[in-house]
């Protein structure tokens, strides 16, 4: 089945309700003499937003979002990809609890998985000085745990519980295995779990960042 590739921009208009909708864009986005893609559709309008990926079902998006204005560090959001026209609709499912990374869709479409700080503070954790270090830098909160939300905002669970970086997840396209990263071992390596977060395994070792890793589409 072929999928429509959709880009996230890094802009959106975002309320203080942790609500965000905007206008598709009818101008062309794809260069003079491109030759791989068709029918770019812009969604995203004001704000930064990243990380976007597909449902099972490929008929909606989770992302993460933030805007300095009035969401301080990025939350996650979900939205059904709008017909030709249509405004992006999305939802905030974070509660603007913490800072949030690395969200994916659950088997079935009706829960996502997502990286939070919120376990140690619904505040927004303090960042690197990018001004001084001159580079970008991704910080490693330890208090990064690994929770799933419904689409409502609701934890239903959280997979892991240590004081260690535990974030990146995604989901095998079978939706029986979840990978992700974690510094636990003292470096940042690749483990598998099951989706309940049992039968956690460590699959690198090499010293190094292993991390942001996919599944295979045979999973």
């Amino acid at each position: 089945m072929k999928k429509i590739i959709l880009f996230i921009s890094v802009v959106a208009l975002i309320d203080n309700n942790c609500f965000a909708q905007s206008t598709a864009v009818n101008d062309s986005l794809i260069l003079s003499g491109e030759k791989h893609f068709k029918n770019v559709r812009q969604l995203t309008f004001g704000g930064d937003n990243a990380e976007a990926y597909w449902s099972f079902d490929s008929k909606k998006l989770t992302f993460q979002y933030t805007n300095h204005k009035n969401i301080q560090c990025d939350q996650i959001f979900f939205g059904g990809i709008p017909k030709n026209g249509k405004p992006f609709k999305t939802t905030c499912i974070s509660e603007v609890k913490g800072r949030t990374t690395c969200s994916y869709f659950m088997p079935g479409n009706k829960q996502i998985l997502y990286a939070s700080t919120r376990g140690q503070s619904d505040t927004c954790p303090p960042v690197p000085d990018r001004e001084k270090i001159k580079k970008y830098v991704w910080p490693v909160y330890d208090s990064y745990e690994i929770y799933v939300s419904d689409l409502k905002g609701n934890i239903q669970k959280q997979l892991t519980q240590n004081n260690f970086y535990d974030a990146e997840a995604t989901i095998s396209p079978r939706g029986d295995k979840i990978i992700f990263t974690s510094d636990r071992s003292g470096d940042l390596e690749l483990y598998t779990m099951n989706l309940d977060g049992s039968d956690i395994k460590q699959i690198t070792n090499e010293l190094g960042y292993d991390g942001g890793a996919w599944f295979s589409p045979d999973g």
